[in-house]
């Protein structure tokens, strides 16, 4: 069960020639896949393109009825190694991942299928996530295309734009024989607009003709003589065909500006956000016609020279927005103004930071520091915003800086340009921001996650057999590595958490080390490189496998394991067979997390056992996002056609908490806080439930495990009581009042 459902929005995938499609980025690419022709897609969820996944599931039908087939990919590996369909034949195909551990995953099939390249068209379709949003290492997709020479697209975005190069993607992919990467930023993907549709298209050539008819051409395998023979086509054939067709086809845009000796060159997906930042300083009317020229590439790789050299030749400077590092696009565009004689000042990262996303913020300061120091004029008399203020250089620097040599125009009447006027669509967090103090707030596991209480088990056992190294991986398990648990010393990639601690065995101790996994991570990689390897190199330490039921990190889809049973896809498939299958004899599963006990237990017994050879201990409890997500809108249900419902929430006894907090302390639960204390007596606060309290009982399990203290209690909020209720809540009020009379007598009496 994903988080989202697109089953109602999906149904404009059958728009028609001429219909308008209203809605965001995500669907907008998949209508593009449709109107294009594919024959297949594939890909591995992630962010922020988990959601293209989710509508592919949805519009499954629609698919169906075009010819096109659809994988949930293994890993991106395998998603990649899809794109092979289209090395011999005409099929269109795309797959799509998250950007750069995915392209990292992905990196030796991408490697291959560049080498020998393409008949069809063949897209990679990649969710850059880079910024502060992102929850993965820091670096761009840039590289590997400049690794592999595949081309990379950087839409505007702008839906009829993103369109636009999905159709023109497929074909540069097939001029040029050539695998072609459309980046799509978190922005991108959920930009809200509109566009003129075209008619879905089935494949002339379909997946049945390949089949039936198979092709090969020992040229397009990677193998010696042809593997040398790919490197010089990609220079002397593929590469002169792509940047033909850009320039024909005007993939990159210009809008020109009255400023005419300065410009702005900028990747398109920093587009709005740069017209946001002009607009803020007074440059740029709301409509997106900024007064400096602005060259926006739309294909950042390769760069057209012919285009870069028209547009900066004749202005004095020319601002370069590239975000992230290394600079690649700043190199290159310096070494083609430098070959081509052109001596316009170029700026980037003398004025935008090195590193960190291009917010609003640091967009309008680097835009004004740019401006300040080349043009002026363009801001005198003009007050500058509160976020670009402190980056204000004084006049005389400015006006030295701004004395750059001038040489002839030529002529970029070859370089597209767009009609003015057409509305930018501005995502509304793209406004500038000041920096204030915010109390830092790390990620961690949700109210009720089944994964709290196995990390609890594993603390109250560290005080037993003192710590033990904890190799982690990629998923919710990693939160484990932040207070309240402090658990984990390293994490390697997803599924790679047994390899991680692989190096880690010796017969010189009989101390055993810990590996954790979660399911998805299991499914995705863990099963052969952490597993097999185990079994293959004999060793003797423990595997922690959390089996929540869903790839949960990624948005809850379903994998193998899953007990949710699926139309399209096999699951049921428990984890426990997977690993004694590959050899794993010592398996221990626990069905239920929130058993504290089950889960020290288990875990004790696999780091004591005198038993050698891999152990793997499996944790199971559905991941509660997904179960609040099937069961509130059946709870709700049924609370309004009057059935009794039973809830469940725990709370602590003010009277009886004596303040000690190790609740929290070996919880975390979002739900467990603290307030003022009623004794007036006693100053330490006590800590109490909120009612974001979902009744998993972790809180109550910790208590009684720990030994810890009887303050917790656990009450039934009965919604449409029945009769039964209804006396019971009278026999208990009658005795609490009676209980209570006595206890107020009895102080009556004292205090008299």
């Amino acid at each position: 069960m994903a988080e989202r459902s697109f089953k109602k929005e999906v149904q404009a995938l059958r728009l028609g020639d001429g219909d308008e499609f209203r809605g965001e980025g995500i669907l907008a690419v998949t209508k593009a896949l449709l109107q294009s022709g594919v024959s297949y897609v594939a890909g591995y969820q992630g962010a922020p393109i988990s959601h293209l996944m989710d509508v592919l599931t949805d519009a499954n039908d629609i698919l169906q009825e075009l010819g096109v087939r659809f994988e949930h990919s293994a890993s991106e590996a395998t998603a990649t190694a899809t794109l092979a369909a289209s090395v011999n034949t005409p099929l269109r195909g795309a797959v799509t991942f998250k950007s750069t551990v995915g392209t990292n995953v992905a990196s030796d099939a991408l490697a291959n299928l560049a080498s020998g390249g393409v008949t069809g068209g063949a897209m990679l379709i990649v969710g850059e996530d880079y910024g502060e949003g992102s929850s993965i290492m820091q670096e761009r997709s840039h590289a590997f295309a400049m690794k592999s020479q595949v081309w990379l697209l950087d839409p505007r975005p702008n839906l009829p734009k993103i369109v636009e190069m999905v159709e023109q993607g497929f074909e540069l992919s097939e001029a040029s024989n050539t695998p072609v990467m459309l980046e799509l930023r978190i922005r991108a993907c959920h930009v809200h607009g509109s566009f003129r549709t075209k008619a879905n298209r089935r494949a002339e050539y379909t997946l049945k003709d390949a089949i039936e008819s198979p092709r090969r051409d020992t040229g397009r395998i990677v193998l010696p003589p042809s593997s040398y023979l790919h490197e010089q086509e990609k220079i002397t054939k593929r590469w002169p065909a792509a940047v033909k067709f850009i320039r024909e086809h005007g993939m990159n845009e210009v809008f020109d500006g009255d400023a005419r000796d300065v410009g702005i060159i900028l990747q398109g997906g920093m587009y709005n956000g740069v017209v946001r930042a002009l607009e803020v300083l007074g440059l740029a009317d709301a409509f997106g016609n900024s007064r400096i020229p602005l060259y926006v590439l739309n294909v950042t790789y390769p760069l057209v020279d012919e285009e870069v050299v028209s547009f900066c030749a004749g202005k004095r400077a020319v601002l370069l927005v590239e975000e992230g590092q290394p600079d690649f696009i700043e190199q290159a565009l310096n070494t083609v103004l430098r070959r081509a004689d052109v001596q316009t000042r170029l700026h980037g990262k003398d004025v935008l930071p090195m590193a960190g996303e291009y917010t609003g913020g640091v967009l309008t300061a680097g835009v004004a520091r740019f401006v300040e120091r080349v043009a002026p004029e363009l801001l005198a008399g003009r007050p500058l915003p509160r976020a670009a203020r402190s980056v204000a250089l004084p006049a005389a620097s400015a006006a030295a800086a701004s004395t750059a040599p001038v040489v002839a125009r030529i002529d970029a009447a070859s370089i597209p340009r767009p009609p003015r006027k057409a509305p930018a669509e501005v995502p509304a967090n793209v406004a500038a921001t000041v920096a204030t103090a915010v109390h830092p707030r790390p990620p961690s596991f949700c109210t009720g996650c089944p994964e709290r209480p196995i990390f609890t088990a594993m603390k109250l056992l560290e005080r037993e057999l003192g710590k033990h190294h904890v190799s982690c991986d990629i998923g919710c398990n990693l939160f484990s590595i932040l207070p309240p648990f402090e658990i984990g010393a390293t994490t390697m990639g997803y599924g790679l958490g047994w390899a991680g601690a692989a190096a880690l065995n010796t017969q010189e101790t009989s101390k055993r080390t810990i590996s954790v996994m979660g399911d998805g991570g299991f499914w995705h990689n863990g099963l052969t490189s952490g597993v097999g390897n185990a079994v293959f190199n004999k060793t003797d330490n423990v595997l922690l496998v959390i089996d929540n039921g869903y790839s949960a990190a990624t948005g809850g889809q379903d994998v193998l394991s899953s007990k949710a049973e699926n139309a399209i896809r096999s699951t049921n498939n428990p984890i426990e067979r997977a690993v004694r299958g590959v050899g794993v004899e010592w398996v221990r599963t626990v069905t239920n997390t929130y058993s504290i006990e089950q889960m020290r237990d288990a875990l004790r017994e696999a780091l004591t056992t005198p038993t050698k050879g891999p152990k793997v201990v499996i944790a199971q409890s559905e991941c509660m996002l997904n179960k609040q997500r099937r069961e509130k809108p059946k709870q709700r249900a049924a609370i309004a056609a009057g059935t009794r419902v039973v809830r469940e929430r725990f709370g602590i006894d003010p009277d009886t908490c004596t303040g000690d907090h190790s609740c929290i302390r070996l919880s975390g639960c979002p739900s467990l806080t603290v307030k003022d204390n009623p004794d007036p007596l006693r100053t330490d606060p006590i800590a109490t439930v909120v009612d974001s309290c979902v009744g998993c009982g972790l809180c109550g399990e910790v208590s009684h495990a720990a030994v810890l203290c009887p303050s917790f209690y656990r009450a039934g909020i009965v919604h449409n009581p029945d009769a039964g209720d209804r006396r019971r809540d009278r026999w208990r009020r009658r005795i609490i009042g009676w209980l209570q009379s006595r206890i107020e007598r009895r102080l009556a009496g004292l205090s008299a």
